[in-house]
């Protein structure tokens, strides 16, 4: 199969609740497996709710990583995604899981951007590809 991106769906249970709910730390923990996975960090934001659990996102060149924490039950859901040969999105989802000390994990991988092209292999940025669009261009 010959796809864009990878995207993993991770699950992580029974997690230190302290770490869930340390918005230093989730967003440190992110950034973190966004750069071991070999991804280049564009910008990030990150919000602690009241009374607890934190939601965040890691935009990176190659996609995205995110994170929805509910520290009351030890959970955390995250979304790994990413694009191009360059990026390992198992190396963030292994580092998550022992940041977070997640007693269990379950994970499953999609493949996003499924391509059937015949007789050639499909890169993420083909040569000629149209390049982002300028902001003032953008609708």
């Amino acid at each position: 199969m010959i796809a864009l991106g990878r995207h993993i769906l991770a699950e992580y249970y029974n997690c230190d609740a302290q770490k869930l709910n340390d918005l230093e730390f989730v967003e440190k923990s992110m950034k973190e497996a966004a750069v071991r996975a070999g991804s280049t960090i564009v910008d990030s934001v990150f919000r602690r709710f009241a009374p607890h659990g934190i939601s965040g996102v890691v935009v990176i060149a190659e996609s995205h990583l995110a994170i929805h924490s509910w520290p009351e039950y030890g959970y955390a859901a995250v979304d790994l995604f990413t694009c191009g040969e360059n990026v390992d999105p198992w190396i963030a989802y292994e580092f998550l899981k022992k940041e977070f000390s997640a007693g269990e994990a379950e994970c499953q991988e999609v493949a996003r951007g499924e391509l059937r092209v015949l007789g050639q292999g499909a890169r993420h940025k083909p040569e000629g590809s149209i390049g982002p669009i300028p902001l003032q261009e953008q609708p």
